[in-house]
């Protein structure tokens, strides 16, 4: 077996303190924040002169990070369309496990996220929910029912 463990899922933004502030709304942590950017970086990502504002953000249980890249050179590049449907080929979404859903969506609408369809109940087990941010991205949240 190749892979001992995830490291961490990266996302490309253009407003890093506001991310933070979405994630760690959720429960996330800030692990840290640097600049990135030297001749490794360039080789390594294939962008030649990178530079790259990046905070890494770790669930509360420390099993799971997010990397979030705020791109100062080169520019970032616009998904098309920006707000893509779920249906869209590539990564979808991240979810997140959480205890109080209807609490955690009213505290991140306070920072512009919005449902993208509605809270609903899967059978007996979960509440579920997919919310855009202002980004664009989508985040998922279940709340396991007991």
């Amino acid at each position: 077996m190749a892979v001992k463990r995830m490291d961490n899922v990266g996302i490309v933004v253009e407003d890093l303190p506001s991310t933070i502030a979405i994630f760690q709304e959720i429960g996330l942590e800030l692990e840290g924040q640097m600049r990135v950017e030297g001749s490794w970086a360039d080789h390594v990502v294939g962008l030649e002169g990178m530079q790259v504002d990046m905070a890494m953000m770790k669930t509360p249980d420390g099993h799971s990070r997010l990397e979030l890249s705020k791109f100062i050179r080169p520019k970032p590049i616009s998904q098309e369309p920006k707000n893509a449907p779920s249906n869209t080929l590539g990564y979808l979404r991240v979810m997140f496990a959480v205890t109080d859903i209807k609490d955690t969506v009213t505290r991140l609408e306070k920072h512009g996220v919005t449902l993208v369809g509605k809270l609903e109940q899967y059978e007996d087990t979960y509440l579920l929910c997919y919310l855009r941010t202002p980004e664009g991205f989508i985040i998922a949240l279940a709340e396991e029912l007991k």
